[in-house]
């Protein structure tokens, strides 16, 4: 299972070295234009979601080719 977490800087070292300390949990540290970019991500999967369930109706490739 993988987790992204945000957490206050102030306590960011404090939580990593303890996860650390599993011998079962990895870590990695993100940049946050990686993490803005898994944010962006799972938005966007959950908007293909919401379409396939029919909530929803998504741009289509041509409309957007259309506004560049």
């Amino acid at each position: 299972m993988k987790l992204l977490l945000d957490i206050k800087d102030s306590k960011a070292d404090f939580l990593l070295e303890l996860l650390q300390s599993f011998p079962f949990v990895k870590t990695e540290t993100l940049t946050q234009s990686k993490a803005q970019f898994l944010l962006d991500l799972k938005g966007a999967t959950h908007e293909v979601g919401l379409a396939k369930e029919g909530n929803s109706k998504l741009q289509s490739a041509r409309d957007f080719l259309d506004e560049l």
